[in-house]
């Protein structure tokens, strides 16, 4: 939940610096930044799956403070009953975005905030149930304003954010605690009512609550803030690209995750001596999977750079393209999350007229994730739609 000033620009300067060094050719190379960098599609999947046990295992989704939350098992059944009840969530709510989007978004919206809150507002209910305490509640959503939304840190001082964060963990393992209570009084779970159930029930009756609250907090980020900064990019290519409106809303969803994927570095380490795509590692260096640069590859994709949806009209080009990952360790939630920007992206192709205006250069906000540039996007009813009421 804490990520400084510095660290963010570091990691801007490191998307440049990979992209001035990446030439399309070498796509296997010691990088100035002093890790060995992965561009290759063949080479990232080694790495990313784990090929031959050829780096040390971890889990991105799993990290916490004392390395990575297990046992494997365990990651497997959470992934899984998350999964099902943001599926479950999904069918039972389709029927309430049509109004969200005219309630959050029309006529002007702040972005990337607006697809952050909208995605807050749509799955609150997966992130905590309704009968959940008042005051947690009101914490999650302070998490969301002051750790998720793009930067959203540097607008609190360094003493504001660490008495937050004590407070809010604080009150995060209390309500673990109380689950993991209730779980006993029941003899066992009665099926989640919520992410933190989920947390609870398939983590295991030993798991460390501040362990549980660590995974918790990886959902509501990957909920709010990666599906909100995704929603964020279809949105702006969309509206500033007009004449690309009629495409498929899956089409636009794959390709602005191609060129902007939200999960943009990945970092490994080598389990031994060996050779990667010509380059000789060993344990001591440090992998970084790109898979921004991976995703604009000259040697897999044409006009790499161009946001260009009808690409997809002939299927998905599998080896280059992995915008969850890839491997063991592929996001659980890919196949719900790009489901939920489908239903999004096609309520605002079909039904409203979408235009942006950008209020820098249009660049990403560079950080742990790939965040839209600031801007504000307005809907406007086509001609031949009648008038909302």
């Amino acid at each position: 939940m804490e990520s400084s000033p510095t660290s963010q620009g570091h990691r801007g300067d490191q998307l440049a610096l990979l992209t001035a060094e990446f030439d399309g050719a070498h796509d296997v190379w010691r990088s100035a930044m002093g890790a060995v960098c992965v561009a290759e599609p063949e080479a990232v999947r080694a790495v990313l799956g784990n090929r031959h046990g050829a780096v040390a295992e971890t889990s991105d989704f799993f990290h916490n403070r004392h390395g990575v939350f297990g046992p494997r098992s365990a990651q497997i059944a959470i992934g899984r009953a998350a999964r099902n009840l943001m599926r479950r969530h999904l069918d039972a709510r389709r029927h309430d975005l049509p109004d969200l989007v005219a309630e959050r978004l029309a006529p002007h919206s702040q972005w990337p905030d607006a697809g952050n809150l909208l995605v807050l507002r749509h799955l609150r209910e997966v992130l905590l149930h309704r009968e959940a305490p008042a005051h947690l509640h009101a914490t999650v959503e302070e998490i969301v304003a002051r750790a998720v939304l793009a930067g959203a840190r540097r607008r609190h001082s360094a003493t504001s954010r660490l008495l937050f964060r004590r407070r809010a963990l604080r009150a995060l393992h209390t309500e673990v605690c109380a689950r993991q209570q209730r779980v006993r009084q029941l003899g066992g779970p009665a099926g989640p009512r919520d992410l933190v159930d989920v947390v609870v029930d398939e983590g295991g009756p030993t798991a460390d609550p501040q362990d549980l609250v660590e995974v918790y907090l990886s959902f509501l980020f990957a909920a709010v803030g990666s599906i909100g900064f995704a929603l964020g990019w279809s949105v702006y290519l969309l509206g500033t690209h007009p004449e690309r409106a009629a495409a498929e809303p899956g089409w636009i969803v794959r390709e602005a995750l191609r060129l902007w994927p939200v999960a943009w570095l990945f970092a490994r380490t080598p389990s031994r001596v060996q050779e990667l795509g010509g380059t000789r590692v060993t344990p001591r260096d440090r992998l970084v999977v790109c898979s921004y640069l991976v995703h604009r590859h000259p040697g897999h994709w044409e006009r790499p750079d161009e946001f260009l949806p009808q690409r997809w009209a002939t299927g998905v080009p599998d080896a280059a393209y992995l915008p969850f990952g890839h491997g063991p360790h592929t996001c659980a939630g890919a196949t719900v999350t790009v489901r939920l920007l489908e239903d999004l992206v096609g309520l605002l192709s079909r039904d409203w007229r979408v235009s942006v205006t950008p209020h820098d250069g249009g660049g990403p906000q560079v950080g742990p994730a790939l965040a839209p540039p600031r801007f504000t996007a307005t809907l406007s009813l086509p001609d031949d739609r009648p008038e909302r009421r």
